[in-house]
């Protein structure tokens, strides 16, 4: 039960995460007239750093170290983009409609990220950290006072 909440908050920070990024692309592209790849790339890093931010302290509960966690989620992400960068191109190229193919990446990103970060990026340290002082056996701050 407990990886199915797991996965099912995972699912919502990442609808969020995709929220942030439609709206921060949409504001850049079409009100900062910055060009695609660069609204694109923003839009993309304010998802990601959001989304990594949301799963780490609620999803995962990791204590571990933060800038280790955020440079492994960064090279998942220095593979995924390329390699769906492509995937999107080969198969628009065919025919198929950007839309689905844009959908087909969301739901490969989500999976592919969801595993990578529960088994790799968070395994080691996953659920070290207590949310609210919660679970973990840590002393609230009104503890630890002499």
């Amino acid at each position: 039960m407990k990886e199915w909440v797991r996965a099912l908050r995972f699912v919502l920070f990442s609808i969020s995460a995709g929220l942030i990024e439609i709206v921060s692309f949409t504001l850049l592209n079409e009100f900062a007239g910055l060009s695609y790849w660069i609204s694109y790339l923003i839009a993309l890093v304010l998802s990601v750093v959001w989304n990594f931010t949301l799963n780490r302290r609620f999803t995962f509960r990791s204590a571990g170290n933060v800038p280790v966690a955020m440079a492994k989620v960064a090279l998942f992400y220095c593979v995924f983009t390329p390699l769906s960068t492509w995937l999107e191109h080969v198969l628009t190229g065919i025919g198929w409609n950007e839309y689905l193919v844009t959908a087909l990446n969301m739901l490969l990103n989500f999976v592919t990220e969801f595993l990578y970060q529960r088994f790799y990026v968070f395994g080691s340290t996953l659920d070290s950290a207590a949310v609210n002082g919660e679970e973990s056996g840590e002393k609230t701050s009104e503890e630890k006072q002499p």
